[in-house]
């Protein structure tokens, strides 16, 4: 099983119940919604035939949020350089004469000189005259401005809330369709988190923070400590900030998520020319090959399967080139020196990875209710394959992003005045046959769980005398 997970986003090519099948037998892990393109119904609807076909993948809705996009357009201008364009706030256009923005104190954030950039930075405008609600531009660069493309302006400070009345309406759909988690765009504090968490009022979903501006690279630790999970989103980073050193933040953002044992999702153009062709450019390759060596928990694919001709072929593709990067990381882990800390938790995940490469450990089974030992874990890449038991389905569920990791849900509770549960946890994995008679096994998670308490046990066990001892066959 690979460590790193494909995050797949479903579109209306691959929405089909047969495409999904076909596409998690490849390799998608994770699937993503874009809440940014088709309405709540479409989406209800595919997060009902995602979870009637694929019911352990866990969903990912990314939200609008402060995403700063122009609006569903009549027209889509095309231009030159030099060619003059009207942006505007006034919803009531349609493309012909002016192209509206979701934003509407853009106009009033913005000055006379300032670059906007549209479409992933492929096109630049500068700002010739605010007039009232209009923005008006001169176009840097030849091309057409399309409907719902991202618009960004980089350097300049917008004053965006923290949560807008659409957030909030996405926040309920979110929490009605039971999605896994929310991906929450321009995160540039721990504040803008907690305000989410606390419109949430929940334990599900749970919060990705999208890194993708210079305030979030700031802000980068404080960030990763707050959130779930962390995605490099490096369409908005590179322009927002500079496409010269993306590759330099990429390795700062997933270092510090590796330091907090966050999950971090690399996304943006990783196979996009799969888009419409069946075959990568070597740069794409090595594109994949490079987050894979720094530690990524998981690599994404957007039009790729959302909208692409060959979302099998895109898929399969990054799974061959995880495959082969992971075999290259996985022989020079092995050699790797542990560092061992004080405390409990950490102390038993550098001990760890001892047992599992000095004995013939074939699983590791984490009972954890929050994931943290799960996640503490997937920072050594052990070649074993994890089982993360919860007694919370969601947590359960989203288990499935955590790097080499497969999510069960336990419908026993955990118990406080005893270890029973780890027992009941063991016989039921047997039953679910995701543990064998040959295997021997790595148990760690929480004995006698409580607030506070995590990852405070080791167990080794032979499942063959388990059978025995435990009576599993009566």
């Amino acid at each position: 099983m690979s460590y790193t997970r494909i995050v797949c986003t479903i579109g209306p090519n691959s929405l089909e119940e047969q495409t999904l099948l076909d596409l998690y037998k490849i390799g998608l892990r994770v699937a993503r919604l874009n809440g940014s393109h088709a309405d709540l119904s479409w989406h209800e609807n595919a997060i009902n035939i995602i979870r009637k076909v694929l019911p352990s993948v866990p969903i990912l809705l990314d939200i609008p949020g402060r995403k700063i996009r122009t609006t569903e357009l009549v027209h889509e201008p095309k231009f030159s350089v030099g060619d003059n364009l009207i942006l505007t706030t006034d919803q009531k256009h349609d493309g012909t004469k002016k192209v509206p923005v979701n934003y509407v104190n853009l106009a009033e954030d913005l000055s006379v000189g300032d670059t906007i950039m549209a479409d992933d930075g492929t096109l630049s405008f500068i700002v010739t005259k605010i007039d009232k609600k209009d923005i008006h531009c001169r176009a840097k660069t030849f091309g057409q401005l399309k409907s719902r493309k991202g618009i960004n302006v980089p350097y300049v400070k917008l004053n965006t809330p923290l949560v807008t009345e659409r957030d909030k309406k996405m926040i309920d759909f979110a929490r009605k369709t039971k999605v896994d988690f929310i991906g929450l765009s321009f995160v540039e504090s721990a504040a803008h988190i907690l305000a989410f968490r606390k419109l949430i009022a929940h334990n599900s979903p749970r919060i990705i923070a999208k890194v993708e501006n210079q305030g979030g690279m700031d802000s980068v630790h404080e960030i990763v400590d707050a959130a779930d999970a962390i995605m490099i989103d490096r369409g908005d980073l590179s322009v927002e900030t500079s496409l010269y050193d993306i590759t330099i933040k990429q390795k700062q953002i997933i270092e510090a998520a590796k330091q907090n044992g966050r999950p971090v999702i690399v996304a943006t153009e990783m196979l996009h020319t799969m888009i419409d062709n069946p075959f990568p450019t070597k740069a794409e390759v090595t594109d994949i090959s490079n987050a894979v060596l720094d530690g990524c928990s998981a690599t994404m694919l957007s039009g790729e399967t959302a909208i692409g001709s060959y979302a099998n072929e895109a898929v399969e593709t990054m799974q061959k080139v995880i495959d082969a990067s992971e075999t290259h990381l996985n022989k020079e882990i092995e050699s790797d020196k542990l560092d061992f800390t004080i405390t409990t938790p950490k102390a038993i995940s550098s001990v760890i990875p001892i047992l599992c490469r000095t004995l013939p450990i074939t699983k590791i089974i984490a009972i954890t209710r929050s994931g943290y030992a799960a996640r503490m874990i997937a920072t050594h890449r052990l070649k074993q394959p994890v089982l993360a038991v919860s007694d919370d389905e969601t947590a359960a569920r989203s288990f499935n992003l955590i790097g080499g990791t497969t999510g069960v849900y336990s419908k026993s509770s955990f118990r406080k005045e005893s270890t029973d549960h780890i027992k009941k946890v063991l016989k039921m994995l047997w039953k679910m046959e995701l543990i064998e008679k040959d295997d021997h096994i790595l148990i760690t998670g929480i004995s006698y769980p409580s607030n506070g308490t995590r990852m405070n046990t080791i167990q080794i066990h032979e499942i063959s005398n388990l059978i025995n001892s435990q009576a599993w066959l009566n």
